[in-house]
């Protein structure tokens, strides 16, 4: 939550600054970086939402917790990426063909370099954080942030070169520019808040600690299947069947089960683990393997 507010504070401060460089140049791609801090502040609003209700515990109506709320954050996030992209495409091609001198240059970019530099420090703190606590939302928020900079890079150098060259078309190609970069940071959150809401399985990277794990354990006596993953914000969530034999105890195959699980939660933090033990020996146990079963386990239907 705090690192919410820490961007919220950010935007304001930028939004502020951009603003201030546009109104005193006259420059669109000034202009376009401004309109990107002030989906920067929107976009913090709705993290610092979307995180309070993430953080809730379970309860009755949402036994698996509240995490998956950080993909509307997110998605909305990498939506208003969009519609900034196409504002900015807009403002520059009229610019283009009503090309306007600039005014000011010098204050302008001084305002500019402030707003990069504190852009900067908190989008490395957000992707510090981000990955510490697994957050997609405040790796989207840092994903924006650090886009924002190279923004602010591209438009100084093109402000920059206005000033020097008296060649005003450069402002808003590199307005056109700005848009089309943000454009592709939009399309990437928005397709990872998608992953996320439609139940994908974890990284590859995340499913090879899984089985070196499982591999460990497995032998004549212990087989596994039906592996299923997902993630809901910071959760990771796995099932798995393990089979064993048939004369095992109860509590012998409890045991492997509390065993198997405690692994994997060691090399997965914020693991939730659902186990299911089956017989080697039973035939239905084979079919069992899919999210649905293929047909029914054979059953004695002759008379007592």
């Amino acid at each position: 939550m705090r690192y919410a507010w820490l961007s919220i504070a950010a935007a304001l401060v930028t939004m502020a600054l951009k603003g201030a460089a546009y109104w005193l140049t006259g420059s669109v791609g000034l202009l376009s970086d401004a309109l990107e801090s002030m989906v920067n502040l929107l976009g913090a609003i709705m993290a610092l939402a979307m995180l309070s209700v993430a953080a809730r515990p379970p309860d009755e109506e949402h036994a698996y917790g509240h995490s998956k709320a950080e993909y509307f954050s997110s998605g909305f996030e990498g939506s208003l990426i969009l519609f900034a992209a196409a504002s900015i495409a807009i403002a520059a091609i009229q610019r283009l063909l009503h090309p306007q001198p600039l005014e000011k240059v010098g204050l302008g970019l001084t305002a500019l370099v402030v707003a990069t530099l504190v852009n900067l420090l908190v989008a490395r703190v957000l992707f510090v954080a981000a990955r510490s606590q697994n957050s997609v939302t405040l790796e989207a928020s840092a994903s924006h942030l650090m886009s924002d900079v190279w923004t602010s890079v591209g438009v100084l150098g093109g402000v920059a070169a206005v000033a020097l060259t008296g060649r005003v078309w450069i402002d808003p190609l590199i307005a056109l520019c700005v848009a089309a970069n943000i454009l592709k940071s939009g399309f990437r959150i928005v397709w990872l808040s998608i992953r996320g809401l439609s139940d994908s399985a974890l990284p590859a990277v995340e499913l090879e600690r899984i089985r070196v794990v499982l591999n460990q354990y497995e032998c004549d006596e212990v087989q596994f299947h039906a592996l299923r993953t997902r993630a809901a914000g910071a959760r990771r969530f796995v099932t798995l069947h393990v089979l064993v034999p048939g004369e095992w105890t109860v509590d012998k195959g409890h045991e492997l089960l509390e065993r198997i699980e405690a692994d994997l939660r060691a090399v997965l933090p914020n693991l939730t683990v659902l186990t299911h033990m089956e017989s080697l020996n039973d035939p239905a146990s084979w079919q069992d393997m899919a999210l649905d079963r293929s047909e029914p386990p054979a059953t004695d239907a002759s008379p007592d």
